[in-house]
């Protein structure tokens, strides 16, 4: 993972998920903001997932469990195309609620990859 590829991703992430939310509360339906805004999440995702691939093989492998790394990025790639759909079918300010809250949590989630990715964990014996 490369760091400030992760900081881009969380920023993009959280800024849809606040606006989203922030249009979806007037009670704007799902327009070209939200969509293309999880469309670009979607595809800074799918770049995460080549990057994902090609660092360990270069030399930067993660701190943390890649299992629980990769099930983190696949997991907020499924959520991000879940919404997506969600929005294309339903047509209400429900769906650009549920863009928000994605957003939100695919933030959060792609912080949490950058600290299985980069931060020693204490070892158990030393009481963490």
């Amino acid at each position: 993972m490369i760091e400030w590829f992760g900081v881009v991703q969380i920023v993009a992430a959280a800024a849809l998920g606040v606006i989203a939310l922030a249009l979806g509360g007037i009670g704007r339906r799902p327009d070209d903001i939200t969509v293309l805004g999880s469309v670009l999440l979607a595809l800074l995702l799918i770049a995460q997932v080549v990057v994902g691939i090609v660092q360990p093989l270069v030399g930067n492998a993660p701190t943390g469990d890649i299992v629980e790394w990769w099930l983190y990025l696949v997991v907020a790639l499924l959520l991000v195309i879940g919404g997506v759909v969600w929005a294309l079918i339903d047509r209400s300010r429900w769906a650009t609620l549920i863009i928000g809250v994605v957003g939100v949590t695919v933030a959060i989630m792609v912080f949490r990859m950058t600290q299985i990715w980069f931060v020693q964990t204490v070892p158990a014996a030393l009481g963490a």
